[in-house]
């Protein structure tokens, strides 16, 4: 059989650091290993009943069995305006300030094609979420990374990034709630953004992917809240874990008419919009009563007690997560962050994400996931605390 190379756009996307911890897990369930996994973000509740309810009936109307807008249908983008609204006190034009997307991952990754050219510099936080640079690698341009220090709240230091990177920089992505880090940002951080942004013309991203799953009473805070924001950059909400709608794909950007405007030209050439019972469903997870996602994010507080509780009477000393559904944790002494996530498999059979693949400041650390039940998340610390390391 004939072989056909690659693009050189192809040949540039990094390698999928985790293919090859997914790769053991299966080899070792197959041979019967009771695995807790932990290493994965992938919602593990359903999805609400009213939304499921909406689709269903959505999806016999006829007009949904032919070619949607190509930009989306203007009921969910005028939810996404009211949702906007009522949950953070933000004004935006549901035609000019609002793209659909098929699910947030699509838009982080578009975004680089959209604003950047070969050559031109992006600024990455490192640890990170590894699509920020899949984008970055099919636009053929720089990555320069921002160090996320546990001593710094897990915010990059803009002060220490060199001026000449800072001029050459076109664009930004920033993710709070952090995945993999699990920190939060406070107003200073994204004022402290804006200005940045303005005086050296940065378009900002903020992924929000984990907008709605803030603990302790402590509700995320949207960038766009930010006197300025939409005049700089954009936010991408995913309804992924709001909702437990991962399987959906749906999200969309907000904020700075210009970049909307270029991210829909590319769908335009990519996608024939989403399937419109989705874009049914998805105004009605946003327009309707927000209690299940509030629960939601109780569950995963509990969850995130549970587990962190039992590590720490394990003699492990870890920081609660502020916010996600996961938490980042020091390895011990004497281990590498992959070294430990082996240790952790082969002998507790739990299933971690060593640190060094969402970076080089990753190193020093495993990230677990909470999207398990509290019984397993339980047994799983158990499990690890009978090891002994402590």
């Amino acid at each position: 059989m004939r072989s056909f190379e690659s693009s050189d756009a192809i040949k540039r996307l990094p390698d999928q650091f985790f293919a090859s911890l997914v790769k053991r897990v299966k080899e070792m369930q197959e041979k019967g290993y009771d695995l807790i996994n932990l290493g994965q973000g992938n919602p593990d509740l359903p999805t609400p009943e009213r939304i499921i309810r909406v689709m269903q009936e959505a999806s016999t109307r006829k007009q949904h069995h032919q070619y949607s807008p190509f930009q989306g249908y203007r009921f969910l983008k005028e939810a996404v305006a009211t949702y906007y609204q009522n949950e953070y006190n933000v004004s935006l034009d549901p035609e000019t300030e609002v793209a659909i997307l098929p699910g947030s991952k699509t838009g982080l990754v578009e975004l680089s094609q959209c604003l950047l050219n070969p050559g031109d510099t992006a600024l990455v936080p490192d640890p990170g979420y590894p699509d920020y640079l899949s984008g970055i690698a099919l636009a053929n341009v720089q990555a320069e990374m921002m160090p996320l220090k546990e001593e710094h709240d897990f915010l990059p230091q803009y002060d220490q990034i060199e001026p000449s990177i800072l001029e050459k920089a076109k664009l930004m992505f920033l993710n709070y709630p952090n995945n993999p880090t699990a920190a939060v940002a406070d107003q200073a951080f994204f004022n402290e953004t804006v200005e940045l942004a303005k005086k050296h013309h940065i378009a900002v991203c903020h992924d929000f992917a984990y907008a709605t799953i803030g603990f302790d009473q402590q509700k995320p805070i949207s960038f766009m809240q930010t006197e300025g924001a939409k005049d700089v950059g954009v936010e991408m909400f995913t309804l992924s874990k709001a909702y437990n709608m991962a399987g959906w794909r749906v999200g969309f950007a907000v904020g700075n008419p210009s970049i909307i405007a270029q991210l829909e030209a590319i769908q335009d050439h990519l996608y024939v919009s989403l399937f419109g019972a989705i874009q049914e469903a998805a105004a009605e997870a946003l327009s309707g009563p927000q209690e299940d996602t509030k629960a939601l994010t109780k569950t995963y507080q509990n969850r995130r007690d549970i587990f962190i509780n039992t590590l720490r009477q394990a003699g492990w000393d870890v920081q609660a997560p502020k916010g996600t559904f996961f938490c980042w944790l020091k390895v011990p002494d004497g281990f590498t962050s992959q070294s430990f996530s082996d240790y952790l498999l082969n002998h507790a059979h739990v299933v971690t994400a060593p640190g060094n693949g969402f970076g080089d400041y990753g190193e020093g650390y495993v990230r677990c996931s909470l999207v398990t039940s509290e019984e397993r998340l339980k047994k799983a610390a158990t499990r690890i605390q009978q090891l002994g390391l402590f």
